[in-house]
C-alpha cells in the first residue's frame, strides 16, 4: 500500500529541489524527516512539509503504521514558468523566468 502527497505550484526551481531529494530517495521516513531539518535550503524545509503531509495521509486515510514507513519515491515535476520583464540599458529589456515545481512524495510500509 502506498500513500502519497502532493505540492504544485512551488515557487522555487525544480534543479534546485531535486538536488535536495536525492538525500532522503529511500529512507524511513522518520530518518528523512530529520535530514531534511538540519538541511539550510529552502528546498528542504518544502519537501518536508510534503513528506510529512504524506506520512500523515498514510495514518489517517490507510491505517499504516508510521514507524515502518519508508520514502519510495519523491517526483519533481517542472510546472508552469512565470515571464517577467527587467529593463536594461539602451532602452533594451531582458526576460527573468520564474520557474516553479510540483513535488510529489510517496511513502509505503517497509516489507520486514
Amino acid at each position: 500500500m502506498e500513500a502519497k502527497a502532493v505540492a504544485k505550484y512551488v515557487r522555487i526551481s525544480p534543479q534546485k529541489v531535486r538536488k535536495i531529494v536525492g538525500a532522503v530517495k529511500g529512507k524511513p521516513a522518520e530518518l528523512g524527516l530529520s535530514i531534511l531539518k538540519f538541511m539550510p535550503q529552502k528546498a528542504a524545509g518544502l519537501v518536508e512539509k510534503v513528506l510529512k503531509s504524506a506520512v500523515a495521509n498514510a495514518d489517517q486515510n490507510l491505517n499504516m503504521d508510521v514507524d515502518t514507513l519508508v520514502i519510495r519515491n519523491i517526483l519533481v515535476d517542472q510546472g508552469p514558468t512565470l515571464k517577467r520583464f527587467s529593463a536594461r540599458a539602451r532602452g533594451r529589456g531582458s526576460r527573468i523566468l520564474k520557474r516553479t515545481s510540483h513535488i510529489t512524495v510517496i511513502v509505503a510500509e517497509d516489507a520486514v
